[in-house]
């Protein structure tokens, strides 16, 4: 049997295979709380999950639904309809500015499993209730997989779309990473080559692109807060130090990437999106399930001894 967590509900799924153990909590957002390579943990902003919970905060890999990062302001139209957010909702939290930001919080989301093993475990969430709605008023169905083999860790989110209108996409996930007995000086940061998406000073996209010809370098005093259009949906970002490389490696259905690495903290995010942030907003980059059609996305955490 899984073991409860230490949250007061739901349950913990152990993954193993060969250097990697993973563990994911299904009835709190499919939450993943721990990634250890050799019994070493590699994902950051695990250790405080109860203050994580209270105050909303992204922690471990969270997916972030129905849409990534923030939005320019408390309204958007998407798939013709015109939506206007309750400010005052326990659904939604705000950034530094006062946008909402990251959809719906992880703890607020409850997964049922529909098979685990070992080695994989999957999942499903039905966007039917009527709080749910009131945020992103298209029903839907989203099923994940995680499945945990060799050096890598692999995530597929399919979203269906059961109601009469097309369903927005505009998901991501914010995976946070650190090197174990690493000094984050001595972390090295390699990104492909993509289009820097030029941000306001609220982090929203102007529609503005400029060329990013990638970057192979200690990470050192370098701050990330920054969105990437890919050139290529089969991109790896990774991070590389004390004779680790830790991956992410774009499968399917991702065509944007965010990086976040602030100064003075001890964690980077290498975040798969499917739709550049604000596209609920905007309308740019934004794709649309069609009702009674699907959409899958994949991306792999690889961690390998280098």
């Amino acid at each position: 049997m899984p073991a409860r967590t230490r949250l007061g509900e739901g349950s913990r799924h152990r993954l193993a295979s060969d250097d990697l153990e993973a563990v994911f909590l299904p009835e709190l957002g499919m939450l993943g709380v721990s990634l250890q390579h050799r019994g070493a943990e590699i994902l950051r902003r695990v250790d405080d999950l109860k203050g994580a919970r209270a105050r909303g905060r992204t922690a471990g890999i969270p997916l972030l639904h129905p849409w990534a990062n923030r939005l320019s302001a408390w309204r958007y139209r998407a798939s013709g309809r015109d939506v206007e957010l309750d400010q005052a909702s326990a659904l939604l939290h705000r950034d530094a500015n006062g946008l909402p930001i990251h959809g719906v919080p992880w703890s607020m989301l409850g997964w049922r499993v529909i098979a685990a093993t070992r080695t994989r475990l999957e999942a499903q969430l039905d966007w039917t209730r009527d709080d749910l709605l009131a945020v992103f008023p298209f029903p839907h169905r989203l099923a994940m997989t995680v499945d945990l083999a060799g050096d890598g860790l692999t995530l597929q989110t399919t979203l269906l779309a059961h109601g009469r209108d097309a369903v927005p996409l505009s998901f991501g996930f914010h995976p946070y990473f650190g090197l174990p007995d690493v000094p984050r000086d001595e972390w090295r940061l390699s990104l492909p080559v993509m289009r820097r998406l030029a941000l306001d000073a609220r982090g929203i996209p102007t529609g503005a692109e400029e060329s990013f010809e990638g970057l192979d370098a200690a990470l050192g005093e370098l701050a990330f807060d920054d969105g990437f259009a890919l050139l290529d949906q089969r991109a790896t970002l990774s991070l590389t130090g004390g004779g680790r490389r830790i991956s992410v490696e774009f499968l399917e259905g991702y065509r944007f990437a965010q990086v976040y690495a602030p100064l003075g903290e001890e964690f980077i995010a290498l975040e798969p999106m499917t739709a550049p942030t604000n596209a609920l907003a905007s309308g740019v980059g934004l794709r649309l399930a069609k009702p009674d059609a699907s959409f899958s996305a994949a991306f792999r955490i690889r961690v390998q001894a280098v």
